[in-house]
C-alpha cells in the first residue's frame, strides 16, 4: 500500500512538480481534486489531461460551506480560510486511504511560499487540523521540515525530497521543464476567495444569513445590489455574462427593458415581491440601460415569462449607491 499514494492536486505547478516527482522515485501517485463552490476543476482537469494523469475530483462543498462560517484559524487577506480549507482537503484525503489502498498523502505545498498558508507555524497547523499529519509528505519542502511516518519507516528516502523554500517557482519550473511537463501555469490562485471584491459580496451573503449554493452562483457575475435584508438584485455587465446566467436562473423574477435592448436584472428572494420592489428594480436596471430614457417600461416575469410591465424611471447614480453591494 505505502508504493500507491494520493495527491492533493490543485493543477498548479507546485503539485503538478509534486506529483511527478513521486512518480520518478517510483511511486503510484493519484492525483485528486477536491472541488468546491470558490475552486472548480477546470484548470486542473486541463493539466491534468495534457500530462496523462487520471484525475479524480472530489466535491467538498457542503463541509466547506460550515467550515466557511467560522474557520478555527481566521482568514487571510480576503475571505480565504486558507489553513481551514487545507485542513479539510487533507481530512477528506485521509477518507480516501482504504478507499484507494493508498499509503500516504502528498501535496505541492512550499515552505514560505504564501504568507498565511505556508509558514512553518501554519504547516503544523494543517498537519493538526487533518488529523492525518503524521501521513502527509510535501516533496518541494519536506528536507526542511519535520519527518513523518513514511519517512521515519524508510517508505520514502528523505534524501530523494527538495527543500525549496520561498516564493520563487525557479526550480519547480526548471524540475518542470526536466519533466517535460504541459499546460504549467507559474502562479498559483485560482480561488474565488482571494478575490476582493467576490469576498465582499460573500461576507454579505454571510451576514444576510444567506450562504447557500443558490446564492453563491450568482456571486460570479453582475453588479449587486442589496434591496432589503432578504432580496437581492443582479444586473448583468456584459453580454458574454449572460449565457451564464441562463444555466443558473431558476424561478426568480427577471426584469428586462420593452423597448430598449440592455441587461437584465434578477430579484433573488424566496419571498413574494411588492410592486414597490419591482418598482425600484427596475428604476435601478434603467440606469445600466444606456439607451433607455429617464422614463421607460419594464416588462417582468419569472422563467423568462415577461408578462408583466411596469412604468419605471430611471436611478441616479447616488440612488444606486446606497443599494450596490461592493461599494459598502
Amino acid at each position: 500500500m505505502h508504493k500507491k499514494i494520493l495527491a492533493l492536486f490543485s493543477g498548479g505547478l507546485d503539485s503538478l512538480v509534486s506529483v511527478f516527482l513521486m512518480q520518478k522515485l517510483g511511486f503510484e501517485v493519484i492525483p485528486i481534486f477536491c472541488s468546491t463552490p470558490f475552486f472548480r476543476p477546470s484548470r486542473a482537469v486541463l493539466v491534468a489531461k495534457a500530462n496523462d494523469l487520471d484525475l479524480h475530483i472530489v466535491d467538498i462543498s457542503k463541509e466547506h460551506l460550515l467550515m466557511l462560517e467560522n474557520p478555527k484559524y481566521g482568514y487571510g487577506k480576503n475571505f480565504n480560510p486558507c489553513i481551514d480549507c487545507h485542513g479539510l482537503m487533507f481530512r477528506v484525503l485521509k477518507d480516501l486511504l482504504d478507499t484507494y489502498r493508498a499509503g500516504f498523502i502528498i501535496s505541492g505545498e512550499v515552505l514560505n511560499q504564501r504568507p498565511m498558508s505556508q509558514r512553518y507555524d501554519a504547516l503544523n497547523a494543517v498537519k493538526k487540523l487533518s488529523n492525518v499529519g503524521d501521513l502527509i509528505i510535501r516533496p518541494l519542502s519536506q528536507k526542511l521540515l519535520s519527518d513523518t511516518l513514511p519517512i521515519r519507516v524508510g517508505w520514502v528516502n528523505k534524501d530523494d525530497l527538495l527543500q525549496i523554500n520561498g516564493r520563487s517557482r525557479k526550480e519547480q519550473l526548471r524540475i518542470a521543464e526536466e519533466f517535460g511537463l504541459k499546460e504549467v501555469q507559474n502562479s498559483g490562485g485560482g480561488c474565488l476567495l482571494t478575490d476582493k471584491g467576490y469576498s465582499r459580496r460573500l461576507k454579505e451573503l454571510i451576514d444576510h444569513n444567506q450562504l447557500d449554493m443558490k446564492n453563491i452562483n450568482f456571486l460570479e457575475v453582475g453588479r449587486h445590489f442589496r434591496l432589503t435584508k432578504e432580496i437581492k438584485m443582479i444586473v448583468n455587465r456584459e453580454d458574454n455574462e449572460m449565457e451564464y446566467l441562463h444555466s443558473i436562473i431558476q424561478d426568480e423574477v427577471i426584469l428586462k427593458c420593452k423597448n430598449i435592448p440592455g441587461p437584465i436584472g434578477i430579484l433573488n428572494s424566496t419571498l413574494p415581491l411588492s410592486m414597490n420592489i419591482i418598482q425600484n428594480a427596475g428604476n435601478i436596471l434603467l440606469r445600466y440601460t444606456p439607451k433607455a430614457k429617464n422614463n421607460e417600461v419594464v416588462y417582468y416575469g419569472k422563467q423568462y415569462q415577461l408578462n408583466h410591465e411596469i412604468k419605471c424611471i430611471k436611478c441616479t447614480d447616488e440612488e444606486v449607491d446606497k443599494y450596490r453591494i461592493n461599494k459598502r
